[in-house]
């Protein structure tokens, strides 16, 4: 048994609450589902051989995703999560629980007690999961929200409403054209990668400000800044910019991003860290 509390029931919290499942017990054959949107693609927007992002992931792992068919399928399920959501509240009250953190911090303790208390051993106890043997840079890959864009003459492209510029090369300049994939992954880190290749970028915000410096002295720039600054008086500066609707929900990147902060800000803003000016006795 796996337990994870999220602010949200999106992809990045079930592919977060998956990797802390397969790292710590190995792979199964197959995940047993609902018909959630995370896990199925509905008729209405059915392609041929679309997947979600959740189910590819599981495809990566070689891991079957099966959604039950069934109201006393679903029902198993529900049961269980409505014991457990009763059993949670209740135990949290007592342990003075009150944040996600302190409840993540505290669940593999009651996961612990409650299989004591009321596991029963398996008909056939062989363990069936299988050895992860993916490796760590693989894994923050394959847990990820990946989608292909289609790179420009000068070498750009656009993603969640940010502008990507590939470092001009001479190995890139035969990616004109070409399909490139954009790994945008739960704590909001961005990989792009073409092949087996990770690519250099660099990153231009069209909902953040334009200093105007980079538009006279950075000439590759200057067409895409020129673009952006246009789009940008189009929209009030507070209310109405947005990400792409069709963009993964960030919530559970937010969070990630906001426990990186309260560690070390620099982590999440590298442009803030100075260094020391002190000489060393």
């Amino acid at each position: 048994m796996n337990l994870r509390f999220s602010e949200t029931e999106s992809a990045f919290d079930y592919m977060v609450a998956t990797r802390e499942y397969v790292e710590h017990h190995g792979k199964p054959t197959a995940f047993y589902s609902d018909r959630h949107a995370v896990f199925h693609v509905s008729k209405r927007d059915a392609k041929t051989n679309r997947m979600t992002q959740f189910g590819r992931v599981l495809h990566d792992l070689n891991i079957e995703l099966i959604c039950a068919n069934s109201s006393q399928a679903k029902g198993r399920v529900e049961r269980a999560n409505k014991t457990l959501q009763d059993r949670l509240v209740k135990e949290m009250r007592l342990q003075h629980i009150d944040n996600i953190e302190q409840a993540n911090a505290w669940l593999p303790d009651f996961i612990t007690d409650f299989n004591r208390r009321f596991a029963k051993a398996a008909q056939y106890p062989k363990d069936m999961h299988r050895p992860l043997r993916e490796s760590v840079d693989e894994l923050h890959d394959i847990f990820a929200w990946q989608e292909p864009r289609k790179v420009s003459k000068s070498l750009t492209f656009q993603y969640d409403k940010v502008i990507y510029l590939i470092n001009p090369t001479e190995e890139n300049q035969r990616l004109v054209h070409q399909v490139v994939k954009v790994i945008d992954r739960p704590d909001g880190t961005i990989a792009i990668q073409y092949g087996h290749r990770k690519l250099e970028f660099k990153v231009f915000d069209k909902l953040e400000e334009v200093d105007q410096g980079q538009v006279v002295d950075n000439k590759r720039l200057g067409a895409v800044l020129k673009f952006a600054q246009a789009k940008q008086q189009q929209y009030d500066q507070q209310q109405k910019r947005s990400r792409s609707k069709s963009a993964p929900k960030r919530t559970a990147q937010q969070r990630a991003i906001r426990q990186l902060e309260a560690i070390n800000p620099v982590l999440v803003h590298p442009e803030q860290f100075k260094p020391s000016t002190r000489k060393k006795s």
